[in-house]
């Protein structure tokens, strides 16, 4: 018995967000989703959102972001990529140790 690979505890959409969001500092991810792929490599669109920008705040769809609660939401793992690697689409039988987090329940979920 052995090790076939070391694989990384993170989807490779989760790295595309959280890199993206530390390019751009200033900016919050909202989500992002797959745009191709060929033999090497995995490309993903990552959407940026400005919570500065005045546009931002009058618009009642978005200006929910703006809010302190939401800085970092990429490196939280609060995107949708995100909480599907945390485990979070699973509800009732199986996920009670996946809430509120799998570090929580000493990591017996997942």
């Amino acid at each position: 018995m052995g090790m076939h690979k070391i694989t990384p505890g993170k989807s490779l959409q989760r790295i595309a967000e959280e890199r993206a969001g530390r390019k751009h500092p200033n900016m919050e991810v909202l989500n992002s989703y797959w745009v191709g792929q060929d033999g090497k490599q995995k490309w993903y669109e990552v959407i940026l959102v400005d919570p500065k920008h005045p546009a931002i705040a009058s618009d009642s769809d978005l200006a929910w972001i703006r809010g302190g609660s939401h800085v970092g939401r990429a490196n939280r793992g609060k995107t949708s990529a995100g909480k599907r690697g945390r485990g979070l689409r699973r509800k009732g039988i199986g996920a009670e140790k996946v809430r509120p987090s799998i570090r929580s329940n000493e990591s017996r979920g997942k």
